[in-house]
């Protein structure tokens, strides 16, 4: 039994939220802004943990699971248009941060969960690649950490706040969204506004 195509994610879903981001005023230091973009971040980040769970359910093949993420990372990955710079940035960042939940998702699809290693572990490995400048390495330990979360293992923010700012910490913000949408996935409403 599968899913019409765009089930779980759609183009016009994430050029509404592109629209949102166009239109209001955004400040990363404002917390309604903060949320904009974390919204638009965990709402992907669902997408892929429903992908996941309906693997896990037997509901998907696991070529359809990986045709599945592979649709809805096309969407979210693509080049945005923005004509505001730091809107860009910001979605950017937003981007960057979701690459390592698409590769996470697919390497536990394909090879189920990394057992050599703690989520700290993986993701101290991680930041010592970054640090040596191999950011293949690094996306690597980050992806393989991501599957331990998929498996319900909890990454600790701590963890995170130690991070050095770059690529690692932005990969491990994007898993903390995908472990918040692994334990409850529920659709965050785009037209939900935070009064």
């Amino acid at each position: 039994m599968s899913e019409p195509p765009g089930a779980y994610y759609t183009e016009e879903r994430w050029q509404n939220w592109i629209d949102r981001i166009d239109e209001e005023d955004i400040d990363p230091e404002d917390e309604d802004s903060a949320r904009l973009l974390l919204n638009l971040q965990d709402d992907t980040a669902i997408a892929v943990a429903k992908i996941i769970t309906a693997y896990d359910d037997g509901h998907l093949e696991e070529d359809e699971a990986v045709d599945e993420l592979a649709d809805v990372r096309d969407i979210v990955l693509a080049e945005v248009t923005l004509d505001d710079e730091e809107k860009l940035m910001l979605v950017d960042g937003v981007q960057t941060s979701l690459v390592c939940v698409f590769y996470a998702a697919e390497e536990y699809i394909a090879g189920g969960v990394a057992e050599d290693g703690t989520i700290e572990e993986y993701v101290r490995a991680a930041a010592d690649a970054e640090a040596e400048e191999d950011l293949d390495a690094a996306l690597g330990y980050c992806a393989q950490a991501g599957t331990r979360i998929i498996d319900g293992q909890e990454l600790s923010m701590e963890l995170a706040e130690d991070l050095e700012f770059g690529l690692v910490a932005e990969w491990v913000n994007g898993l903390d969204s995908l472990q918040t949408a692994m334990s409850d996935p529920e659709v965050v409403e785009e037209d939900e506004e935070g009064e």
